[in-house]
């Protein structure tokens, strides 16, 4: 970035406050109510700048709802309502990020017959919409999908924009503007005193620091402060993890909104590029991880009005990490687990099922599958005669229980969780329409030993709060089962859980070949068992329920590979 002289610095500070906020994508009359209310709030405090995250009045990411002009001109007649609604308080100030429709004259370079979609940021001041800002730079990659709905400020031949807020010249940035140099290099030219940046910045793990950093070291790079406001809340397989924040023009973290929670982050702007308020503590790996997983179990169950969720609990660690994590998102009381044991079921499985339920309080019913088992096995005899038992008969015990607890689901309402990790969807060691059928894949980008890590890690904080370790010990220390036939554990047909997992990370995350794995030091028959089941078991995963994102490259929109291909490497 070439240097650009700083201007002049403001003569007193500036009230910020940011709306850490949890939209509910398309309820545009319910989220205008939640933001005018938080606006009136935070002036009522002393702020004088209030900032939304990016696209706060109809939630993020709408898709394909925007192709809809109702919904865009619903957009755009909301947009009208906040103003109308903030019209009395005319020195407030609130940056509202939301969609516009650019058409025709509206967009100065070009002229188009159909409408065209700016992903904005606009000032709203005594009741008009004073100035709107365009994101130029549209990410494409990962979760996003952008350029399929807007189209950037620079190709709408829109600059940068700058405002006066009570003596502050404030640049208005949107999310992947600020990853890059020329939006606030041109801003700061037009005289920019401060870097306003509304974001809905989707979770994975380490991603909080990240932001922080790069925001950190723009900031350093122009001198000036930057504050940064974020979405919190979960939208279908993603989750936003708040954690707004404010640097000083040194670059230094000055103020820090909690991770996970709704909340509203009062900072002040100081001549000088100083920022102060309060420093929310990051919270460990663990700590955010489980936090994002109960997000987004309590958000897609509450927004899409849920009464409560079903879990089918066999007694293995990965259901009872899900039972766990659904009781805290849910409370015990929107949480029933049903125990469907089989001829292969141990004993001990009956055991801390029972015992974790109690523990945790919920509604515990057990349902022997037995007299099903026999009863298909009787119907398909005829057809399998000469044909020794094999996993067609695992799959069978899987899948009548998918259909007891789908029975359940459509009895109740209530949505049934699966509980099959990243490691088992990679390997296809999940059944269809057996343990992969459900609502909501709780722990789907979560790989084994991970789920190790988080279940020791409740049970820590458990004890650290005096209370009763939720799940019982044997459920962690016991080699894990599908108990589909006698004696059977995961690791009789498969590598050791680390080294699967970490030739799953190099694979998935890294995009390393399998030479390139093997060259670590991974034996090459483990990397081409592995890397072939997760090739052929690409058709399994297309038909899973949607889960929550925690990693950077997870089953769904991260990870788009045709089902029928034969590049291998």
């Amino acid at each position: 970035m070439n240097p650009v002289s700083s201007p002049a610095a403001p003569a007193s500070a500036l009230s910020v406050a940011l709306l850490q906020f949890n939209p509910v994508v398309g309820d545009l009359q319910g989220n205008a109510r939640a933001i005018i209310d938080a606006a009136r709030q935070a002036y009522a405090e002393g702020a004088r700048l209030v900032v939304t995250p990016e696209m706060a009045l109809c939630g993020y990411p709408p898709e394909d709802l925007l192709l809809r002009p109702a919904f865009m001109q619903a957009c755009d007649d909301t947009t009208a309502h906040i103003a109308n609604s903030l019209a009395d308080l005319p020195d407030l100030h609130l940056v509202l990020g939301h969609p516009l429709q650019a058409l025709g004259d509206d967009v100065r370079t070009r002229s188009w017959s159909v409408p065209r979609r700016l992903n904005a940021a606009s000032l709203i001041r005594g009741g008009q919409i004073v100035a709107s800002y365009a994101k130029r730079e549209l990410p494409n990659y990962q979760v996003f999908d952008e350029r399929r709905y807007f189209i950037s400020g620079r190709e709408a031949g829109l600059g940068p924009v700058v405002v006066d807020v009570l003596g502050w010249r404030v640049a208005l940035l949107v999310c992947e503007d600020a990853w890059f140099d020329e939006p606030a290099e041109s801003a700061l030219a037009q005289g920019a005193q401060a870097l306003v940046v509304l974001n809905a910045s989707p979770f994975h793990v380490a991603k909080r620091a990240e932001r922080e950093a790069r925001m950190g070291a723009f900031a350093r790079k122009l001198g000036l402060p930057l504050v940064y406001a974020h979405m919190v809340g979960g939208q279908d397989e993603v989750v936003f993890d708040g954690a707004s924040f404010a640097v000083n023009a040194q670059g230094e973290v000055g103020a820090r909104a909690p991770s996970f929670e709704v909340a509203t982050l009062p900072v002040t702007l100081q001549p000088g590029g100083a920022v102060s308020g309060r420093v929310a503590a990051p919270l460990s790996e663990e700590a955010e991880i489980w936090a994002a997983l109960v997000c987004g179990v309590r958000d897609y169950i509450g927004k899409n009005g849920f009464p409560g969720a079903i879990i089918g609990l066999s007694g293995g660690i990965d259901s009872a990490l899900v039972l766990a994590i659904a009781v805290d998102a849910l409370g015990a009381d929107k949480v029933r687990t049903v125990m469907m044991p089989s001829p292969y079921t141990a004993d001990i499985s009956w055991i801390d099922a029972r015992d974790m339920a109690d523990r945790l309080g919920v509604r515990h019913d057990e349902i022997a599958i037995a007299p099903e088992f026999e009863a298909f096995k009787t119907s398909l005899a005829p057809l399998f005669v000469g044909r020794a038992e094999d996993t067609t008969e695992e799959n069978i015990q899987a899948r009548i229980r998918g259909t007891l607890l789908m029975a359940l689901s459509n009895k109740t309402g209530a949505l049934v969780l699966t509980t099959g990790n990243k490691s088992e969807m990679a390997t296809g060691y999940c059944t269809l329409y057996g343990d992969m059928a459900g609502g909501f894949a709780v722990i789907k980008d979560v790989v084994k030993t991970m789920v190790y890590r988080l279940s020791r890690w409740r049970n820590e904080q458990a004890v650290a709060a005096g209370q009763v370790e939720p799940i019982p010990e044997r459920i962690i220390t016991r080699p894990p089962s599908a108990e589909l036939r006698p004696d059977q554990t995961d690791q009789d047909s498969l590598p050791e859980y680390d080294v699967l997992d970490a030739i799953l990370e190099r694979y998935m995350e890294q995009d390393q070949s399998i030479d390139e794995i093997v060259a670590a030091g991974f034996e090459r028959a483990d990397v081409d068992k592995v890397t072939r089941l997760l090739k052929i078991n690409e058709y399994k995963r297309r038909q899973a329920a949607v889960g929550i994102r925690i990693t950077h490259r997870a089953f769904g929109r991260d990870w788009r590979y045709p089902i029928t291909s034969r590049f291998r490497a």
